[in-house]
This record gives structure tokens, C-alpha cells and sequence, in this order.
């Protein structure tokens, strides 16, 4: 080994600081990227910066369907920052950053990237504030063709996924940013403003207009943060464990009102019984919204939105079952990529059957094992990946049916107990935050000591039928099942197969 004098040490360390001088005076701050980098939707989230509150206070005027306000948004720099992104497609008016005024337009390419560049670069690293105030007609905003806010006769609802926010406030519009919530929302006195998370005050003050304070207190993904504006029917009262319990009906309901009342109104009930298979119930609030303006249903956190259509034939707790059970599985743990939606679909389509089973209406084993004979092996049900479905097939009933059934095979191939000490230890390891599909795995094997590969390749990611279903029973020849009587579906599986179109997004 070469000694060097101490002379020559100071020289190269001068030579050192030289270089590193030079390179960070030449490291200037860079725009924030376009998007988080997710597979299927690119253009979602943003880079740069992690959001931790959205202050959201917004004036809605129903009869014109003008939304009107300022959302305020506290985050930290991950960089050094020239510019940065919002997902947003509403006209703004001003943007300040730090209070000081920054300049702002829509990216020409993507209408709804605003990108923002404040008056002087951002350090990394650093709290900043961001106020961007907008007036617009949300209706009328359409983004790749769609236009997720619905204009109802009595008001309009922002509730939909993946996104939606881009049509109500500014965001960072990814499940791999969460953050907590206030949503204030003033409207004419006719009408309700219903939000995510525990209804902190109404409040009075101008003739004629009442503000809906509303407040998430838990880390809460963007498509998760919902709006229901409208003639709403509104319930307050507490959970036997005395968490607040809102929920509202929509005043066109007719005769399906009742029918929507003992299925929502159960909502605890059936939180105290997913908490006995997931773990405790991971929010400060509960509840649900009913109304005629959406035809599916989704798991907006702490307040699920149903639409009214479900409830049509009678009452429906196997639906309130999977949104509820999505308060663990989508909302508690969110997707770290749209292309994991399995960890979501598949998850509440299991604790519909678990709770089939609880109301004594058919086993998880009658109700995975019908599901799996009555798609033939030439089915195009089969053909679809819950593990990587594509973004055309995200939302395919077979990423929710044979999403579930991966769940029983699963269930069957490590017993009980170390199935649902994986469910419970995942709601605990992963609580707040996001995650993907082979963290699961993973879990699953270190918790049941047992190499589980072969079962999820073959479940999630294998086009075809298994060969053996999901209670390890081999599939029936062609032969047998001519022979064989048609399976009778348990009786609870007409209701669950008919949830799944006014599932499509939940």
C-alpha cells in the first residue's frame, strides 16, 4: 500500500472539495415528475413532493353547478424543486406556494397536469404551502374523454376510481400519496354536503347557505376522498363502540328506501364481524351514502357511496359487506399500483362469502366451489388475470370471482389459522400505508412456513382453469358433468353474482 505525505492528503482533499463544490453548484433544482410511474395509468401522482393534509373549502351552487373555493395543501420536498405538478382540470384562478404567488398553466399535452413553478426554486426536503384557488363547472370538464363528476337534479356527486379528485380540488392524485383530510363545503340550506370522516360542524353564515365541516384524521388515498351534494335524508348516531355513524338516503330512493336502510343501518354489524377476521376496524368514523345518482358502489373510507339500484330486490348486506371489508383491504392498506388491484377486489369478495356464511347462507367452500363450476374451461372468465389484468380488465369480474377463489385456495392450502393471522398481520405491517402483490406472498409464506409460488402463479397469474378448484378438488371431466346433476347455487350466490355489475368500480 502506497503512504502518502501529509501534504499530498491535504492536496487531494482540496481536490475532493473542489469536485464536489462543482458538482453541486451544477445540480439545479429540476421540475417534479408527471406521474408516480404506474403501469396503467401513467399520468396519476405526481414527483417531488409527498402531501400530508389537504385543506379543502369549497362553495357548490346545485342549481348551476358551480364550485367555487380554495384548497390549501401542506407537503414536504423529496427534491429540489423548479416546478412541480397538481392533477387538476378545473380553471384555476391563482396559485401561491409559501404565500408567494407562483405562475401556473395546464401541461398542452395533459389538460389535467397544472404545473406550477413557484417564484423561487424549492429546497429538498422542506414543509411547503400551496393555495390554489379555482371556480368552475366540474360537469362540463371532461379528461380523457371522461367526466367523473355527476351532475345530479338536486346536486352531484364526486365519487369514482381510480380518480376523481382532479374534478373538486388539486392533488397528488396516487394510493402511493395519502393524506389526511379537511373538506368544508358550503351549499344552499335545501340540500346536504356529505364527506369522508367524522362531521366536525355545520355552520351559518349568510342567509340561506349552510358549511358541512367534515374531518379524515387517518392517512386517506385520493379516489378514496369522496363528495355527495344533494336532498339527502341524514342519520347521526354513534357505533356501540362510539364512533360516529352517518349515513344518508336519497330522497328519490322510492320503494327501495326501506330496503337500503336495514342493509346500511346493519354497517356496524357488519364492521364488528370483519373485525373479527381482519382485525380491528382501522378508522374513526363509519357509514354510508345511498343514492340513485351512480349505478355502482364504492368504498369511499369510512363512508362507502351505494347506489340505490342494489337494493331494488330487497335488502343487500352482502354488498355492504365488501365495501366494508374494503376499509381494510383497499382503503387501510391501499394499492401501491392500479395493477394490484387484486389486493382490493379479490379481498372483499372473500369477506362477502365469509359473511354468507356468518348469516348462514351458503360456506365460503359451497360458495368458491359453485363460482369455480359454473365457468367452463373454455370460458373467457378464464382468461383473465386477477394478478395482472390490464388496465381494459381491471375491473372484470373475474378479477373479483376468481380473486376470491384465490383466497380459498389459499385458505385451503395453509389451514385457518395461518390464513387469518396473514390477513391480520398484513392490516398491521402495511396499516396506512400501500402495498403490492408479492408483499403479500411473501407474508403468506413466512406465516405458514410453506412455499405458496406454484398456488399464486397458478390463481393470479396462469390464463385457464385450475385443474383443482379452490378447495383442492379436481375439476369435473366433460363426461362427469354431463352426467351430473347442474350444481345448486347456495342460496346466498344469486345475490352475490348479481352484485358484481353494480360493483364495476368497487
Amino acid at each position: 500500500m502506497r503512504v502518502r505525505t501529509r501534504a499530498g492528503l491535504g492536496a487531494i482533499a482540496t481536490s475532493v472539495a473542489t469536485v464536489l463544490l462543482a458538482s453541486t453548484a451544477s445540480a439545479a433544482p429540476a421540475p417534479g415528475a408527471p406521474g408516480a410511474g404506474d403501469p396503467y395509468y401513467p399520468g396519476a401522482g405526481n414527483g417531488g413532493y409527498d402531501v400530508a393534509h389537504y385543506d379543502i373549502r369549497l362553495t357548490y351552487q346545485p342549481a348551476t353547478d358551480q364550485l367555487a373555493g380554495t384548497t390549501t395543501i401542506l407537503a414536504t420536498t423529496t427534491q429540489e424543486l423548479s416546478s412541480f405538478n397538481l392533477d387538476f382540470g378545473l380553471k384555476v384562478n391563482s396559485v401561491r406556494v409559501n404565500n408567494a404567488p407562483a405562475k401556473f398553466a395546464n401541461d398542452p399535452k395533459d389538460p389535467s397536469e397544472l404545473v406550477v413553478t413557484p417564484a423561487a426554486p424549492l429546497a429538498a426536503n422542506q414543509p411547503i404551502t400551496v393555495a390554489v384557488n379555482y371556480a368552475d363547472t366540474p360537469s362540463k370538464v371532461a379528461i380523457d374523454g371522461v367526466t367523473a363528476w355527476k351532475k345530479t337534479p338536486d346536486g352531484a356527486l364526486a365519487v369514482d376510481e381510480p380518480q376523481s379528485a382532479e374534478w373538486w380540488y388539486p392533488s397528488n392524485d396516487h394510493p402511493t400519496d395519502k393524506a389526511t383530510f379537511d373538506v368544508s363545503v358550503e351549499v344552499p340550506d335545501a340540500v346536504s354536503a356529505l364527506s369522508n370522516g367524522t362531521l366536525v360542524s355545520k355552520t351559518k353564515h349568510r342567509a340561506g347557505w349552510t358549511r358541512w365541516n367534515w374531518r379524515s384524521t387517518n392517512p386517506q388515498a385520493t379516489y378514496l376522498s369522496s363528495l355527495e351534494v344533494g336532498n339527502f335524508e341524514v342519520h347521526q348516531a354513534t357505533t356501540p363502540d362510539g364512533k360516529p355513524f352517518v349515513t344518508a338516503y336519497g330522497a328519490d330512493l322510492g320503494p327501495s328506501l326501506d330496503a337500503a336502510k336495514a342493509s346500511v343501518e346493519r354497517t356496524p354489524e357488519v364492521n364488528e364481524f370483519l373485525a373479527s377476521k381482519f382485525g380491528p376496524y382501522p378508522f374513526e368514523a363509519e357509514g354510508g351514502v345511498v343514492t340513485t345518482g351512480i349505478r355502482f358502489s364504492l368504498e369511499d373510507q369510512t363512508r362507502p357511496v351505494y347506489g340505490a339500484r342494489n337494493f331494488a330486490a330487497g335488502s343487500n348486506t352482502t354488498l355492504i359487506a365488501h365495501e366494508n371489508a374494503h376499509q381494510w383491504f383497499g382503503d387501510n392498506v391501499s394499492l401501491g399500483r392500479w395493477s394490484d388491484i387484486w389486493l382490493n377486489e379479490g379481498f372483499a369478495s372473500y369477506a362477502e362469502y365469509l359473511w354468507s356464511e356468518h348469516e348462514g347462507e351458503g360456506t365460503t367452500g359451497e360458495l368458491t366451489q359453485y363460482l369455480y363450476d359454473s365457468h367452463a374451461a373454455g370460458d373467457a372468465f378464464w382468461q383473465v388475470l386477477p394478478g395482472a389484468p390490464g388496465a381494459d380488465k381491471q375491473f372484470d369480474g373475474a378479477v373479483y370471482d376468481r380473486g376470491g377463489m384465490a383466497l380459498q385456495a389459499l385458505r385451503t392450502a395453509v389451514g385457518d389459522d395461518a390464513f387469518f393471522t396473514t390477513l391480520k398481520t398484513w392490516q398491521q405491517v402495511k396499516k396506512g400505508g400501500h402495498a403490492v402483490i408479492p408483499e403479500f406472498i411473501a407474508l403468506a409464506e413466512k406465516i405458514s412456513g410453506k412455499p405458496l409460488y406454484d398456488l399464486f402463479q397458478t390463481w393470479l397469474f396462469t390464463k385457464g382453469k385450475p385443474a383443482a378448484g379452490p378447495n383442492g378438488t379436481a375439476a369435473k371431466t366433460a363426461a362427469s358433468a354431463r352426467s351430473a346433476a347442474a350444481p345448486s347455487a347456495p342460496k346466498s350466490l344469486p345475490q352475490i353474482l348479481a352484485n358484481h355489475e353494480a360493483l364495476a368500480r368497487g
